[in-house]
């Protein structure tokens, strides 16, 4: 889902107001969101983006992260448990091994670069990973940045459109519009694909 919503972000990170946010439980989320989404190498890690009050019993940390800036080990509780086999592989092999309940954010040695997000902070952003953790019993999302590689972070409704138009994104949501893609006019649709080498 793109996630646009009031002032957008000043510095490197997405935190909730220009996002592209997933459920962390998929185990192809990750390779999804950089394959079909970004347009970049499958293996790049994403962030979670969790209610504050519950960081300290997902992750091994005993501070709020509100910019995005802090990485941490999940908890031991969360982890799978990886077979002989699996602990062999080499290279992007170890790509596929599933490490805990939240994969799509799980890094592979078991981190992850955390953003927690407060009610006063972005009032918004928290009412959605609480209802999130309503109806999933997970406090967390995938937050990334709204933007694909080469280009800068959406600034304009326009531009999240086009992002939505050129990418393999589900749903759009500006304000309280939902806008959803297979409902757009098939003459709008950009192939971003090859626009960027990659890194």
């Amino acid at each position: 889902i793109g996630w646009f919503q009031g002032k957008m972000e000043f510095g490197p990170r997405a935190l909730g107001n220009r996002s592209i946010i997933a459920d962390p439980r998929s185990t192809k989320i990750q390779k999804e969101l950089n394959l079909k989404i970004k347009y970049r190498e499958s293996f790049r890690p994403f962030a979670p983006s969790v209610l504050e009050e519950y960081v300290q019993n997902w992750f091994k940390i005993k501070t709020n992260s509100p910019y995005m800036l802090l990485v941490a080990n999940l908890k031991d509780t969360l982890l799978e448990n990886i077979e002989e086999d699996e602990k062999k592989l080499q290279g992007f092999d170890k790509l596929k091994i599933k490490r805990s309940i939240i994969p799509a954010v799980t890094h592979v040695d078991n981190s992850a670069r955390i953003q927690t997000v407060g009610k006063k902070q972005n009032p918004l952003f928290y009412k959605l990973l609480e209802k999130f953790n309503e109806e999933t019993n997970c406090p967390i999302l995938v937050n990334t940045s709204f933007n694909i590689r080469g280009e800068p972070i959406v600034c304009f409704p326009k531009d999240a459109f086009r992002c939505l138009m050129g990418t393999e994104m589900d749903m759009l949501v500006i304000g309280n519009y939902i806008i959803k893609k297979e409902k757009q006019n098939p003459n709008l649709l950009i192939d971003y694909k090859d626009k960027f080498k990659l890194d």
